[in-house]
């Protein structure tokens, strides 16, 4: 099981990014997919997940502005980020669910397999 995010980088307020979690050695129609963010000095949250049937869960921090989404034929899992604040700044993790429940609650305890991280750096 492989995770690989990318697409962070330095960005303006009010600027988008988009990131990319790429997935191999499983089947992503099996399991949920979650992006997690730590700022520095800070703990790691919750930013937005995707189940199995492709409903999407976000942060009340993020809602509004991010979107998830899933592209089977590339095993690739997206979060487009839109009006960028400096309180999004943090390393962005994506990670695999353990199981493959359908009502998988989206915290960080129900996620393992997770990928190296990219930054998102957000300037004012």
């Amino acid at each position: 099981v492989q995770l690989q995010a990318s697409g962070g980088g330095l960005v303006q307020a009010g600027g988008s990014l988009r990131l990319s979690c790429a997935a191999s050695g499983f089947n992503l129609d099996y399991f949920s997919i979650g992006w997690f963010r730590q700022a520095p000095g800070k703990e790691r949250e919750g930013v937005s997940c995707i189940r199995r049937r492709g409903d999407q869960v976000y942060a009340d921090s993020v809602k509004g502005r991010f979107t998830i989404s899933r592209d089977y034929a590339n095993d690739t899992v997206y979060l487009q980020m839109n009006s960028l604040k400096p309180e999004d700044t943090a390393v962005y993790y994506c990670a695999r669910s353990r199981s493959s429940s359908y009502y998988l609650t989206c915290s960080a305890s129900n996620f393992g397999s997770w990928g190296q991280g990219t930054l998102v750096t957000v300037s004012s």
